[in-house]
């Protein structure tokens, strides 16, 4: 057999072990993300079409599996005590990438679309007002691109500075839900540092990412696109609905919930996983130094100022 069709034999089946491994209690979130961008940056992604479509439904089902695992009081108490501070975090981003867009020289969709995602949810937001805004393949990779590594850097960073700082879970968890741009970061994140940060921090998360609704309809009417269709994560009322069951169900079914809940974590392990695989060196090269350098200071912003109000609470 020659090495050119041994060759991509081989990479699948590292691959595939690579993710295997993920799903066991003993790879933590942040080293299934580094596991991912070694393999591709090495062997690379085999899988890469199927991987990029797999990511966003496995990150869906794994949440509403998580809804299982939390308590519908704890979660609505949790949801209101973030509500003030989602509402300012969002404005204020959304104010200063505008701004800091026009003094950085970057074209005000791609400002707008990377402004999007800090503000409220990385890829999705950005994916929900890029064709409010028609935006070009090139300006929403460059939006993903800037989001996407940051979301990395923000995974491995957020619980080390967290234990440095001895924040309680409960703060970790609204901090990590506030500054962290993509859902899955911030589970991931959460859930290193512990169950009730993963609780706080998923519930947040997901309330705030509902705002990607009247986002849409401010986009559309801003843009003037009468007649957009807005996209609504309906993921989030499944777990809801799962988070009601596990509150208000049978005690007896407990243990299927607790099992339910352990296979959702995995899940999510395995979703950072293939996160890092999509962090190949071409996607660092079609960031432009602009849109990246507005990212990170967008970023920072947020996750100093969410930081120094949560301490002062």
């Amino acid at each position: 057999m020659s090495l050119a069709i041994s060759t991509p034999n081989v990479s699948k089946a590292i691959f595939i072990i690579a993710g295997a491994v993920c799903l066991t209690p003993w790879v933590s979130p942040p080293v299934a993300l580094a596991v991912g961008a070694i393999l591709a940056n090495t062997v690379g992604n085999p899988f890469r079409p199927l991987t990029s479509k797999l990511t966003k439904k496995l990150l869906q089902y794994s949440i509403i599996g998580l809804g299982f695992g939390i308590n519908a009081q704890q979660a609505l108490q949790a949801s209101q005590e973030g509500l003030l501070l989602t509402v300012a975090s969002i404005t204020l981003t959304l104010t200063a990438g505008y701004l800091l867009g026009r003094w950085l020289g970057v074209d005000y969709k791609t400002a707008y679309l990377v402004s999007a995602g800090t503000a409220i949810c990385g890829g999705s937001a950005i994916a929900a007002v890029s064709p409010l805004i028609h935006a070009e393949e090139k300006q929403m990779t460059m939006a993903l691109g800037t989001v996407f590594v940051l979301n990395s850097v923000a995974l491995l960073v957020f619980p080390w500075v967290g234990h440095l700082l001895q924040m309680t879970q409960p703060d970790f968890g609204l901090w990590a839900a506030l500054a962290i741009h993509d859902t899955s970061s911030v589970v991931g994140a959460a859930q290193t540092f512990g169950e009730e940060a993963l609780r706080v921090a998923t519930t947040v998360k997901l309330a705030r990412a509902l705002w990607i609704i009247p986002l849409a309809l401010f986009t559309a009417f801003a843009f003037k696109q009468s007649g957009a269709k807005v996209a609504i994560p309906y993921f989030i009322g499944g777990f809801v609905l799962t988070m009601l069951i596990s509150s208000y169900g049978p005690i007896k079914l407990e243990p299927l919930y607790a099992g339910i809940t352990f296979a959702a974590k995995r899940g999510l392990t395995l979703t950072l996983f293939l996160v890092g695989a999509g962090l190949a060196k071409e996607t660092l090269r079609q960031v432009g130094i602009r849109p990246l350098l507005l990212g990170v200071i967008l970023w920072l912003g947020l996750g100093i100022s969410s930081l120094l109000v949560i301490q002062s609470l």
